[in-house]
């Protein structure tokens, strides 16, 4: 009885730690249930969104669902940001924790967020922008920092972020920013660096000029105390005449200081009349030309000092920013082909201006681009006529109006064309006005005198308005010989003449009744 005791403390000692054990079980297994399904109560959840904005949160939430793609932390009063606090969200794309009093990060805050594509850490108080604070975001594209009061940024801050397309430190206290760091291999999907306002005194122009001009486009400088000078001016006037939209959408923003000491000495870049006597003038765009008319299609080559090989990476970009490489990325219109080059078909005057080519070796980690010019106008009509052509045109259209002139002159009388092969037809009057000898008798007893001429006496005026009558040489009676041939008027219509009725002089008359 007395081992039997022992045994049976065993056991219940046995069942009491494994009834605790379960209990403990079931709690942790509540509890993680509970932390995948569960919102946080200062927040808002979605299928994949996270909203926990306005909420005066002084620190993040501890448990934060999965599923998130898109986390909404902005304008609350954080100031610190734990270690591996994003380990939870494997899925993060998108992170805002702008408007907030975040003044450091440590190195293991981003550690475990590599899917995160979009940071928005603006309104913030950062001081500077470290080496450390970014480098585990290789996929990240969009950085934004602008409105902080970063006064200088490491050298080596963006290295490690390959994928980094776009930049804002607007707003700050830069004073100097390392621009050799983006020239190399690593930023070549970098197209916006936004450092305007802020406090850069000058400006590097041999650094600036040797980085890419994919990178010059989208390089913001305006609004910096930067000292008024010759080498800044030429730049900038220059990506202005290329078009350069950090140049062209805010040229009323580019300022320098015309006196270094003195802070109102504020004048614009483009304006000011100093930079008429720089000695230097502008040089001339050594971007070659290619013309081309509308409709056609061309093919345009990545001309780089690279060998063609396996390892060769070819973009291209727009007039409009547009990205296209081999072999996806293409439209309609715009298509890479395997060797680099660009083929635009079926043009038209929208694709006119500066396409850059970026050629990227991963062999020799290094690139290099290729700028061409593409003009797209519409054919000129003149070339579709030859000269020759155009000249023998104008020979027989000037033959057809010398014809046209002889021979369909109006007449009222159709007969007037046919030679009379009988007596004279109502026509002959008109015709015998016209000639200078009398008309054929028309029978034995006709008596005409032979030396009846007709002639003109008088011109036709055109104050006049009458009759023609027609005078033979008796009304001459001094003269030997038949003269001109004389039209008196008198008060009827002049329109007499072509009349129906033959016109005969006055001796003609007098004959015909005599013969009668």
């Amino acid at each position: 009885m007395m081992n039997m005791l022992p045994l049976a403390t065993v056991v219940w000692k046995f069942l009491r730690n494994l009834l605790v054990f379960l209990e403990l079980f079931t709690e942790v297994s509540t509890f993680n249930s509970s932390a995948f399904t569960s919102c946080p109560k200062a927040c808002i959840c979605t299928a994949d969104l996270l909203s926990c904005a306005r909420q005066e949160l002084h620190q993040v939430p501890v448990l934060l669902p999965p599923t998130a793609t898109t986390l909404d932390l902005s304008h609350n009063a954080i100031t610190h940001l734990n270690d591996h606090w994003l380990a939870t969200l494997p899925r993060l794309h998108t992170l805002r924790i702008s408007h907030n009093r975040i003044n450091d990060l440590s190195r293991q805050v981003f550690h475990s967020a590599v899917s995160l594509v979009h940071l928005d850490m603006s309104s913030n108080r950062l001081h500077a922008v470290k080496k450390h604070y970014f480098e585990n975001l290789v996929n990240l594209e969009e950085l934004l920092l602008y409105h902080n009061k970063i006064i200088e940024v490491d050298g080596n801050a963006f290295v490690k972020l390959i994928s980094l397309q776009k930049v804002y430190l607007s707003w700050n206290y830069i004073t100097q920013f390392p621009f050799r760091a983006i020239q190399g291999f690593k930023h070549s999907h970098l197209r916006t660096l936004d450092l305007s306002t802020n406090n850069l005194s000058s400006i590097p122009v041999e650094e600036i000029a040797a980085l890419p001009v994919y990178i010059k486009n989208g390089l913001y400088l305006h609004n910096n105390p930067v000292k008024c000078e010759c080498s800044l001016h030429q730049m900038l006037q220059e990506w202005k005449n290329r078009g350069f939209s950090s140049a062209q959408d805010f040229t009323e923003q580019h300022t320098c200081k015309a006196y270094s000491d003195v802070p109102q000495s504020i004048v614009n870049t483009f304006k000011y009349k100093y930079f008429e006597n720089c000695s230097t003038s502008l040089k001339e765009l050594s971007i070659p030309k290619i013309p081309c008319k509308v409709g056609q299609s061309l093919v345009i080559h990545c001309n780089t000092s690279f060998h063609d090989d396996n390892t060769t990476i070819y973009r291209w970009i727009s007039p409009k920013h547009e990205l296209f490489m081999y072999p996806e990325h293409s439209d309609k219109t715009h298509k890479v082909l395997k060797n680099g080059s660009l083929t635009i078909t079926n043009a038209d005057r929208f694709h006119s201006g500066v396409y850059v080519c970026i050629a990227i070796s991963e062999r020799q980690k290094i690139n290099a681009t290729y700028e061409v010019n593409i003009t797209v106008q519409y054919p000129k009509l003149v070339d579709s006529f030859n000269t020759g052509i155009t000249t023998l045109l104008g020979c027989v259209v000037s033959l057809l109006l010398v014809l046209v002139y002889l021979y369909l002159t109006p007449c009222r009388c159709s007969k007037c064309f046919k030679k009379p092969a009988g007596p004279p037809q109502d026509c002959s009057a008109q015709s015998s006005i016209l000639s200078t000898t009398p008309p054929a008798t028309d029978g034995p007893n006709r008596k005409m005198g032979t030396n009846k001429h007709v002639v003109f006496l008088e011109p036709i005026k055109e104050a006049q308005n009458g009759k023609v009558r027609l005078a033979v040489s008796e009304d001459f009676p001094d003269a030997k010989s038949p003269k001109l041939l004389q039209l008196k008027l008198d008060s009827q219509s002049i329109s007499s003449v072509f009349s129906d009725r033959p016109i005969m002089s006055y001796e003609a008359e007098e004959l015909s009744k005599a013969d009668g």
